[in-house]
């Protein structure tokens, strides 16, 4: 499957969405069958799909641009993923940095 991923704020407000965007950092695949990817450089957002389909199931805003390989670990029997955000790339955004993680459901 093929889609385009992320979109330019600016031009979604124009009507145009589903533009794509500029990407750095690659998707992680879990063993369920999940694939994160941030890597979106003006949307800010953390997204999962169908690694089968392509169907988007999940997205969250964050603070800052993904623009890392997303991490999957383990603590304590639960499964999180781990991503390091920045926004050194987009001068138009506001600038600082931070890692998100986020709980797996059970």
């Amino acid at each position: 499957w093929q889609i385009p991923l992320g979109e330019h704020p600016e031009l979604v407000e124009q009507g145009f969405g589903n533009t794509g965007s500029e990407n750095y950092g690659g998707p992680v695949v879990t063993a369920s069958g999940l694939l994160f990817i941030g890597a979106t450089l003006f949307d800010q957002k953390l997204r999962a799909f169908d690694a089968a389909t392509g169907e988007l199931l999940w997205e969250h805003e964050m603070p800052y641009s993904g623009m890392a390989t997303p991490a999957v670990y383990m603590a304590d029997g639960r499964q999180y993923i781990v991503i390091g955000t920045s926004n050194a790339r987009n001068p138009k955004g506001q600038q600082g940095s931070a890692y998100i993680a986020f709980a797996l459901p059970d």
